[in-house]
């Protein structure tokens, strides 16, 4: 015949009880410390709320510092004004087709800016048509 099967028994052994609440103590503890500490003033924030205590000195008139007028050694150096070579006849007639063309895209919202756009277009269509193009 054959012995009966061994069954395993998930006991858990006594010292591992005991264990289980020492850590779940020590765990509590911890917590609780840190809550603590964090919760409490910081040292630099207790110091300054501790006054130290006040001591006369002597009274005794200072005398104020005689006044110096220093000029300083290094004056700052404006930077000179870059001016931009004009435009030559032909780059001016080319801007004034650009700015026709890109009035020509324009979607006018109602009559008023329509009518202005019209007016701006007549305009730059003299300042391309002209012998002599005014300067930019």
């Amino acid at each position: 015949m054959d012995p009966p099967p061994h069954t395993q028994t998930t006991e858990v052994p006594t010292s591992w009880r005991g264990a289980k609440f020492v850590w779940r103590a020590v765990l509590i503890f911890n917590l609780g410390l840190g809550a603590y500490l964090f919760t409490r003033p910081a040292k630099k924030e207790r110091k300054s709320n501790i006054s130290p205590p006040v001591i006369p000195a002597e009274t005794t008139t200072p005398t104020p510092p005689a006044p110096q007028n220093f000029e300083p050694i290094f004056t700052p150096i404006p930077e000179p004004v870059k001016v931009p070579e004009p435009l030559s006849v032909d780059q001016q007639r080319s801007v004034f087709e650009w700015m026709l063309e890109e009035k020509r895209k324009v979607k006018p919202q109602n009559r008023e800016e329509k009518k202005r756009i019209n007016e701006e277009k007549a305009l730059l269509k003299q300042f391309i048509r002209a012998d002599s193009i005014p300067k930019i």
